[in-house]
């Protein structure tokens, strides 16, 4: 419940005349706290500007609203606490914290029980009554602290909305297509204080489980915004030092994809290679239990740029195996992978297969018998290998065939 739906308590039973009589001393009672408050609180201890502004509006505000509300019970309070929650509000925005405002507030009810228990005796005021007034004063303290609270609240989370909105605006930028000019760019960069880097990469996650998602933690110099239709990440310097692991925790709850690392105004390049390879990685050809970084990744990426034309081109290029038996088909091409990777050469291909370099040379007997034409040809191998690659990628990281290579059809 906020400071002021609780203002509507009845006061504690104080006569009214107490009022009148202390009404002649509120000037000297305000520069008595305010001295006490400058003495004692380092935030306040300037002896003019805003500052000394705030100090005396304070002060004078809670002196008049505490005699007012004695002398006359029908006074509202709601003016008062508006009062204080606009002056939270304002330390708030000036970075000040707020146990400065409290501690004067403290300060404030300290003098005023002070001078009441000098005055106690000229004004014959009781035991009890003395209590009363104290109660009155600890009361109306917490009523108008907990509002300077509430303000300050409400500002820290003003500010902290519109200072994510304007990163949430900065990354926009920073990914845009074309590039915006980078003037604005420095301008909304200085206005959230973050410094434009050498370089940058952008991070394409996608949600491993459906429903809410938790904020992952990360440096203030990483921009985030996981609401886009793409949700994304600008991380600077990405190849600074600790910034290849600081991706790992969000593995638990997200696919990630780094893009490279590109000068500032390319970030629509990094993001759009690190979509791709997010795209391949939920569909199974790129692992993703780890952070899949587009730079590792290249090769596969621009094969699966355009599927229609690979799969014209495994017609056209793997059409010998088309008579084979399909488990035999997959170990010729498997085979033939290898040994196009391995420069030709049939003890490499025979370690990447894990099998003896008497089996691969058998093998590749069949394979240039079916292939010679291709192999002959620089076009043909390189068309070939591609294609024998996206094969690969398909089957190989599911442990299975996910596709298999065209046969009888």
């Amino acid at each position: 419940m906020s400071a002021v739906h609780d203002v509507e308590r009845p006061p504690a039973d104080i006569p009214r005349e107490f009022a009148e009589v202390f009404r002649p001393y509120l000037d000297d009672l305000a520069d008595e706290m305010i001295g006490e408050i400058r003495a004692s609180v380092p935030e306040y201890s300037r002896p003019s500007g805003a500052y000394a502004r705030i100090v005396r509006r304070a002060v004078e505000e809670a002196l008049a609203g505490f005699v007012n509300r004695v002398g006359d019970r029908r006074v509202s309070r709601t003016r008062l606490l508006e009062v204080y929650r606009g002056i939270g509000g304002g330390e708030a925005s000036e970075g000040r914290p707020l146990d400065s405002l409290q501690s004067a507030l403290r300060i404030c009810a300290r003098v005023a029980w002070r001078r009441l228990a000098t005055e106690s005796e000229r004004l014959d005021l009781s035991r009890q009554r003395m209590c009363d007034i104290g109660e009155a004063i600890l009361v109306y303290l917490d009523e108008i602290a907990a509002a300077a609270a509430e303000g300050y609240a409400e500002a820290q989370a003003r500010a902290a909305g519109e200072l994510e909105l304007r990163r949430r605006r900065l990354l926009n930028l920073l990914v845009a297509d074309p590039p915006p000019d980078a003037r604005a760019v420095e301008d909304l960069s200085r206005s959230v204080g973050w410094t434009p880097p050498r370089t940058l990469a952008c991070v394409a996650l996608a949600p491993r489980r459906p429903g809410e998602l938790p904020r992952p933690g990360l440096p203030p110099d990483v921009l985030a915004d996981l609401d886009r239709s793409d949700p994304c990440l600008v991380v600077p310097d990405p190849d600074g030092p600790g910034r290849q692991a600081l991706l790992r925790p969000l593995l638990s709850d997200w696919t990630v994809a780094a893009g490279p690392a590109v000068r500032t105004g390319e970030g629509a390049l990094s993001l759009r290679l690190a979509v791709r390879a997010l795209d391949l990685a939920r569909r199974g050809v790129l692992a993703s239990d780890a952070v899949i970084r587009v730079s590792d990744h290249m090769s596969a990426i621009m094969i699966f740029r355009d599927e229609t034309l690979i799969q014209l081109m495994e017609r056209t290029r793997l059409a010998p195996l088309r008579g084979l038996k399909p488990g035999q088909r997959d170990r010729l091409a498997e085979t033939l992978l290898a040994w196009l990777q391995s420069g030709y050469n049939a003890n490499e291909a025979a370690v990447r297969l894990h099998i003896h370099p008497q089996t691969v040379r058998y093998r590749l007997r069949q394979a240039v018998e079916l292939f010679a034409d291709q192999l002959k040809d620089p076009d043909g191998r390189f068309e070939l290998e591609a294609v024998l690659r996206a094969w690969a990628l398909r089957a190989g990281k599911r442990g299975d065939r996910a596709r298999p290579l065209p046969g009888r059809t």
